[in-house]
């Protein structure tokens, strides 16, 4: 999965046409809002201390890919284990914003969205991130990630 992966970023990044599959400018704005709803999700369950349901943006699957610092994580529990151990209070978590979205429709059922992430905390931290959303059981879920920290 993940080379394949890499090449769909690699192809959208290069410019390449991708048909999206979406009758017109209403079905790019539907999955548009669909995957920025789960990033909310995501980041109003961070910021009430919950990574459980932060995780719920995630594919619960063996293959969801996880990277970021150099380490490359497989799977849903292996990536919510790397969170817990690394964010083992509220104040290493922070005040987690995202900004800067830019979705790309790639398919009816896949979407690159491109991103900064920032914790607001006593020592703040931020970057960027790429992330693979694709449908599975009828939702918008994250199937690979890859953050930086950084400008």
């Amino acid at each position: 999965m993940a080379p394949i992966c890499a090449v769909v970023v690699l192809a959208v990044l290069h410019g390449c046409a991708v048909s999206g599959g979406h009758s017109g400018r209403s079905g790019q704005d539907a999955v548009d809002r669909a995957i920025r709803d789960v990033l909310a999700t995501q980041q109003a369950a961070w910021n009430r201390g919950d990574i459980d349901a932060f995780m719920d943006g995630y594919w619960r699957s063996d293959e969801l890919t996880f990277v970021s610092g150099g380490d490359v994580t497989k799977g849903w529990q292996p990536t919510l284990d790397r969170y817990k151990a690394k964010y083992t209070d509220r104040a290493i978590m922070g005040r987690l914003a995202f900004s800067d979205l830019n979705v790309r429709d790639l398919a009816r059922d896949a979407a690159l969205v491109f991103g900064r992430w920032h914790l607001e905390r006593k020592e703040p931290i931020g970057g960027r991130f790429t992330l693979l959303f694709r449908i599975k059981h009828g939702r918008w879920v994250i199937v690979y990630d890859h953050t930086s920290v950084g400008a």
